[in-house]
């Protein structure tokens, strides 16, 4: 499978599970310190094919995802779940662990996040959807993440990524009866 757009990575591990995965290629952010020379390429690859950001789930990964959204509008954002990235042994996180037809799910499913959109969903939506404090917010949080193609967030971050991309409230309310479907089959 090729993929138009350059997939950005964090690191040459990241890059070589990529291509074991589809044809592509790569820019790697060497960390979630990311320089002016990086960020201008990445510019330059959204300019010319478009750009897949494909970061490890967890804060780092996140903190590449938020400084590319700031500096480059319009990339497409791809996630991998925790539980789909964790080493075999059991003693490493990050996209160079997925499978390759995770890897090929998740580029498939990579979608754009927008800022600054009319708001559908409330945070008042979130807590009492159980999705805020109390017991098995958390649970809920990673299982709307994977649901809605999202990736994982705390409380305070929930509300802006669901607004960034757009999920409307009738997606919200589905994804929710399926957890709470799942929660009283459990």
């Amino acid at each position: 499978m090729k993929i138009k757009e350059v997939i950005v990575v964090e690191g040459k591990d990241d890059t070589t599970a990529i291509r074991r995965a589809v044809d592509a290629d790569t820019i790697e952010t060497n960390g979630s310190a990311i320089n002016e020379e990086t960020i201008e390429k990445i510019k330059l690859a959204q300019m010319t094919r478009g750009v897949i950001v494909l970061t490890d789930p967890d804060f780092p990964g996140e903190k590449i995802r938020h400084t590319i959204t700031q500096h480059v509008p319009g990339v497409k954002h791809a996630f991998i779940n925790k539980a789909e990235a964790i080493a075999r042994n059991g003693k490493g996180l990050g996209v160079e662990h997925a499978s390759i037809e995770v890897i090929i799910q998740a580029l498939s499913q990579a979608h754009e996040m927008h800022d600054g959109i009319k708001e559908i969903i409330t945070q008042d939506d979130l807590v009492d959807a159980g999705l805020i404090g109390g017991s098995g917010a958390k649970e809920r949080r990673e299982q709307l993440g994977k649901l809605l193609k999202i990736g994982y967030t705390n409380g305070k971050q929930l509300h802006k990524r669901l607004m960034m991309f757009q999920i409307s409230a009738a997606e919200f309310s589905a994804a929710m009866a399926v957890i709470r479907q799942e929660e009283q089959n459990g």
